[in-house]
This record gives C-alpha cells, sequence and structure tokens, in this order.
C-alpha cells in the first residue's frame, strides 16, 4: 500500500508529464501559411480561377506532404517575389515554397533539405544554329544574355562571370527577343521557364535547348524565424518528406504535369 508522500509524488509526476504532453500537443503546428513567386510556372504560378492562391508543381507537393504530416497548408499570393520573401521574413507568412539556398537570407530563414524541386539551367539558341553550345567552354568568347530574374547557384554565378560575356535583361522576354533577333547568340534560363516562355510568345519553332544543363540550382521550402510554426518537429518532419520525396521522382511527375497544366491556360499565340 502506498504511503501518503508516495502517492503525492505520483500525483506531482502525472501532472507534470500531462503539462509536457499538452505543451508538445499545442506546439505542434496545425496550419501553415506559404507563399512564393506568383510568375514561376510549372514551380509555382497565380490560380486564374482564384487569383489569391498560388498553384504548382511545388505547391502540389508540399501539399501532399502537409496531409502526410498533418498539418494544413494555404499557399496564397503576396507579391512579386520580392514581397514575397518579405512577408514569410517577417513572419506574416510562415513558409517559402520556392527559393534558391541564399547565404544572405540564412539569418531569417530555415532552408529545409533537400530541396523541394531541382531547377535546370540551359543553353537556350535559334534553331538551325551551327555552333554547338554543350559546356561552358563552348560558350566562352560568345555574347549571351540572362534575365536578372533567373537563379542560379552562387559556384554556377561566380564561373559565369569569370568566364562569359553575358548581357543582363530584366526579363527572359527581352532575353529571347534579343536571342531571335540575332543580337546575341544564346541565352541562359531555365528549362521551364523557357518552354512555358516560348510557348507564350510563339517561339516554340524558333528556340530550342541544347542537350546538357550547366545548372542545376534546389528550389527550398524555407521557414520563417519568425514564423509560430517554427519547431524542431515540423523541420524534422518536412526534411524527412523532401527526402523520400528526392527518392521517389514524384518531383519531376509534379512539374511534367504542371507544365501541361499551365499550358492549357494560356490563351493561343497571336497569328
Amino acid at each position: 500500500m502506498w504511503s501518503p508522500r508516495q502517492t503525492l509524488t505520483s500525483l506531482v509526476t502525472a501532472v507534470l508529464l500531462f503539462q509536457s504532453m499538452s505543451a508538445l500537443a499545442a506546439g505542434k503546428c496545425e496550419r501553415l501559411v506559404v507563399t512564393g513567386s506568383p510568375d514561376a510556372p510549372p514551380y509555382l504560378w497565380r490560380d486564374p480561377q482564384d487569383p489569391k492562391h498560388l498553384m504548382g508543381a511545388n505547391a502540389d507537393l508540399l501539399k501532399e506532404a502537409a496531409t502526410q504530416i498533418g498539418v494544413k497548408i494555404e499557399v496564397l499570393y503576396a507579391g512579386k517575389r520580392g514581397q514575397a520573401l518579405e512577408e514569410v521574413r517577417t513572419g506574416r507568412m510562415d513558409l517559402l515554397a520556392d527559393t534558391p539556398l541564399n547565404n544572405s537570407e540564412l539569418e531569417s530563414l530555415d532552408f529545409i533539405h533537400p530541396p523541394i524541386t531541382q531547377n535546370e539551367i540551359m543553353v537556350w539558341t535559334r534553331v538551325g544554329q551551327a555552333q554547338p553550345f554543350n559546356s561552358l567552354a563552348d560558350l566562352h568568347g560568345h555574347l549571351g544574355a540572362i534575365s536578372e530574374k533567373t537563379r542560379i547557384t552562387s559556384n554556377f554565378d561566380a564561373a559565369i562571370k569569370d568566364h562569359l560575356t553575358l548581357e543582363q535583361q530584366p526579363t527572359l522576354t527581352q532575353a529571347f527577343q534579343k536571342l531571335v533577333l540575332g543580337q546575341v547568340e544564346f541565352v541562359l534560363a531555365g528549362r521551364y521557364a523557357g518552354m512555358a516562355l516560348t510557348q507564350t510568345l510563339g517561339l516554340s519553332k524558333d528556340l530550342l535547348t541544347q542537350p546538357l544543363p550547366l545548372d542545376r540550382p534546389g528550389l527550398y521550402l524555407a521557414l520563417s524565424f519568425n514564423s509560430a510554426c517554427n519547431d524542431s518537429w515540423l523541420r524534422g518532419q518536412l526534411t524527412k518528406k523532401m527526402t523520400e520525396l528526392a527518392a521517389s521522382g514524384r518531383s519531376a511527375e509534379a512539374i511534367s504535369r504542371n507544365l501541361e497544366l499551365w499550358k492549357t491556360q494560356q490563351p493561343p499565340p497571336a497569328p
């Protein structure tokens, strides 16, 4: 038979255990507000049927992961890329769904590894161009262009600054226009961003990619330091799901599916 002291000790232990479990349950994130680039198909773009929300491959993959770990998410439009970053940095939104790894943001964001998707930076040329551009060395001595919005790895950025002659253009549209006009010999651009844009501009028969990507920047989930949801449990669960995703091949399927979906939403190019 327990003594009063033993009974009291057991009761205190039970209360502390209950409080600990309650605190853990209260700390578990139940809803994440997510944002990202609104103009980066097939990864993310504004839903034409519901412009307050973003859709795309990254949204689909994140929703799948969130369902598996029991967290509700909403992927919202927060303005241009810089505005979306600021919303997450300040904690007004919880998570970026498509950001490159950037050392300058490590003081405000937790990057979840591995990346949710990867981009492929390709060499785009005019159809029928004789010069082969299959490597960085092949591009040396030739004038090219790149959009200021194209996201590349820091190593590749350093390499092209050292070895290539590139014109910075405000948008990929302007870079492709210079390529079509013969004012540059190549453009460095993402495989899928280029495919989406050539479709929009009616240039699919005029421009093509060289066979091999020159860079593969990852697009990461990044959780705000100021998010109430930023705890070890959520970071661990997201890391686990991104690791499973990287091994499954589902990212490529989601990208392909969303590229086709995006194409169906576009008006036909002008004749």
